[in-house]
């Protein structure tokens, strides 16, 4: 079991790739929703990609080169919020072991005990309530598999959910199944990954949501990139957004 801290008066925020290049909404919404804490968010803008896609590549040197420059960026002893389960379980779980016996691998793992997934943080950390201002509506939840299976955070990310009153949560049946992005193994796969994206969007069908929810922005980009290809109207949304629109009445 996991032991979390106090609330801080300070946090570092790790924006992703994605969230940089395609969500910036989610993720100014992720940081407005941790300033409404108390707590000051900083957000180096020398920081990088996590190193999770030449890692998966198999580019280790390449990777431990990404890592050691994030290690530099955020160095304060903040907790590093992340809103990515994918980015987070690399940083957390991954950075030590990519500098195996080298002697930063006890920096890398005190940065790694640093980094909290940013519904995890919520959570735990900030105990966060949340007043429901937005029209009753369904929605559904993808489960990235990095954010269920390294991360272990889902159960944080429905929670948040949960505590929007006119919002109400019907699950996949197949929840635990990858959309079939996977960073590279969409373009090195793709008849493959096209077809996993399809049975997820049947999963999604069934549930009759209005929208997507997940916490992980290229999983949503893959998803719902498919169901606009299909004229399929179930918006997707990444969580922290959902949640400042919700709490504003938008």
């Amino acid at each position: 079991m996991r032991q979390y801290p106090p609330k801080p008066e300070k946090a570092y925020f790790f924006g992703t790739c994605l969230v940089d290049m395609a969500y910036p909404k989610a993720g100014m919404a992720a940081i407005r929703l941790m300033q409404r804490e108390g707590v000051r968010v900083i957000f180096p803008p020398e920081q990088s990609c996590c190193g999770q896609p030449a890692y998966n590549s198999g580019f280790p040197a390449e990777a431990r080169q990404v890592a050691e420059k994030q290690m530099e960026i955020f160095d304060k002893p903040y907790p590093i919020v992340v809103p990515s389960g994918s980015c987070a379980g690399m940083m957390r779980h991954h950075y030590p072991k990519i500098f195996g016996n080298s002697p930063l691998r006890a920096r890398a793992e005190a940065f790694s005990e640093r980094v909290f997934e940013w519904s995890e943080f919520l959570v735990h950390v900030l105990d966060i309530q949340l007043e429901d201002r937005g029209a009753p509506m369904t929605v559904t939840w993808h489960s990235s598999c990095h954010a269920a299976r390294e991360m272990g955070v889902i159960g944080d990310s429905k929670a948040l959910i949960r505590k929007l009153k006119n919002v109400t949560l019907v699950e996949l049946e197949n929840e635990h199944q990858c959309c079939g992005f996977g960073g590279t193994f969409s373009v090195k796969q793709p008849e493959i990954s096209e077809a996993m994206v399809e049975d997820k969007i049947e999963d999604i069908q069934q549930t009759g949501a209005a929208a997507l929810l997940g916490g992980d922005c290229g999983c949503l980009m893959n998803i719902t990139g498919a169901m606009a290809h299909r004229r399929i109207p179930i918006t997707g949304h990444h969580l922290a957004e959902f949640i400042w629109e919700r709490i504003h009445g938008d």
